[in-house]
Order: structure tokens, then C-alpha cells, then sequence
């Protein structure tokens, strides 16, 4: 497994670049860049579990996608992480404003539902890292064994490293679903300017990811 992983990582690179260089090709085009969204989204499959997670960035999509899986019987029990307030978030405070976060919304999504059993994770850092870590340590402290993370389609490939990294040493089982209500599809994202500027990105924070840890999964 060691040696193949680089090798993934060079032949994600090497899709990337293809599918810039066959772009005035159509027929040729479309193939890779296909294998180009896709390599950026990872599902895995959902099995009964203690507690489904959602991701903050996966917004409302990751909401519905957490309803569907507790009314398909996987857990009943699901947690939002707070969303630290940063930039204009601060001014709006400081001027007596209430700061109203990511995790509110989708608390309230999650009632208007049907789910009331949801509980809050404690995050101080912003990022997918900052969830990763604090997951890792929350769940050791609530005995969690196993965790469905929803993450955003865009990025669940990534998250799934991540959370490899960050799970290490932990009792937790996590399994990665990517939430399928968002408007990145890796079947046509490059026919959107939203599209083509969401994979170029996530394709780039991929392929970095992979250099700075080649040995993750």
C-alpha cells in the first residue's frame, strides 16, 4: 500500500494536467475531466453508527444528507460543529449584533426535519484541519465508536485523508459520506464558471495534500 499511494497522488497530478491540455478536444476532453471531479469525491458506505457528524462547509446540503441517513436507521444522534466567528462576524458582535452561526442553521434545518437529538462540537479553529482534530479528541471523551462524517462533495476525498490522519491512534471508526445535494457534479463541473472554479481549487488543496503526505491514504 505505501509504495502505490505516491503513485495515486502523481496520477491525480497527471489528470490535472490533462484535462487542461485536451480541453479544445471535446471527445477527448470530457473522459478526464469526469475522472477529474470524481477523484475529488469520496462516499463511502454508511453503516449503523453511534453519531453522524456534518461537516460546517457542507452547509444545508450536509443537513439533508444527515436527515436522510437517520431516517434510513444509520444513527439517531447528530452533531454540528460551532462556527467560530471571524472577519465581519467580529464587527457585527462588537456592535451588539447577535452572531448567528453555521451551526444554528443547521440545528434549525435539522428540527424543521424531524431531528431533535443533535449536539454541538466546541471548535475554536476555522478549516476542515480544525474538525478533524477537535473530532478526534471529542470523541474519545464521549467513548464515540463509530462516526458517519458528511463532508461537501467537493472535498470528501480530502476530508477522508484528513480525518486518516487526524483519527490515527483514536478508538473511533469513521466512515466519509459526501453529501449528494450540492451544486458541484463531477460528471459535468466544467460546463459552470461555480464549477470549473470550485475543482480547479479543491484539485489544487487535493494534490497539495498529497505532496505534504504522501504516505496517507
Amino acid at each position: 500500500m505505501i509504495l502505490r499511494r505516491p503513485r495515486w497522488g502523481l496520477a491525480l497530478v497527471a489528470t490535472t494536467l490533462a484535462a487542461v491540455a485536451v480541453a479544445a478536444a471535446p471527445s477527448v476532453a470530457k473522459p478526464v475531466l469526469r475522472a477529474a471531479g470524481h477523484a475529488l469525491v469520496l462516499s463511502e458506505l454508511a453503516a449503523p453508527a453511534d453519531i453522524i457528524v456534518i461537516a460546517t462547509d457542507s452547509g444545508g446540503a450536509g443537513v439533508l444528507q444527515a436527515a436522510d441517513l437517520v431516517h434510513d436507521g444509520i444513527a439517531r444522534r447528530v452533531a454540528v460543529f460551532t462556527d467560530p466567528p471571524s472577519g465581519e462576524d467580529l464587527e457585527f458582535i462588537r456592535r451588539g449584533l447577535p452572531y448567528d452561526d453555521m451551526a444554528a442553521r443547521q440545528i434549525r434545518q435539522l428540527g424543521s426535519l424531524g431531528i431533535a437529538d443533535v449536539v454541538t462540537i466546541p471548535r475554536e479553529e476555522a478549516g476542515s484541519r480544525g474538525e478533524g482534530e477537535v473530532l478526534a479528541a471529542w470523541s474519545d471523551q464521549h467513548a464515540i465508536r463509530a462516526i458517519v462524517f458528511v463532508a461537501a462533495s467537493d472535498h470528501s476525498r480530502r476530508i477522508r485523508r484528513v480525518l486518516d490522519r487526524n483519527m490515527k491512534g483514536h478508538g473511533a471508526r469513521v466512515t466519509v459520506q459526501a453529501e449528494r445535494y450540492s451544486g458541484f457534479d463531477p460528471e459535468c463541473w466544467w460546463q459552470t464558471r461555480r464549477g470549473t472554479r470550485t475543482a480547479i481549487i479543491e484539485l489544487e488543496k487535493l494534490a497539495l495534500d498529497i505532496v505534504m503526505h504522501p504516505l496517507s491514504l
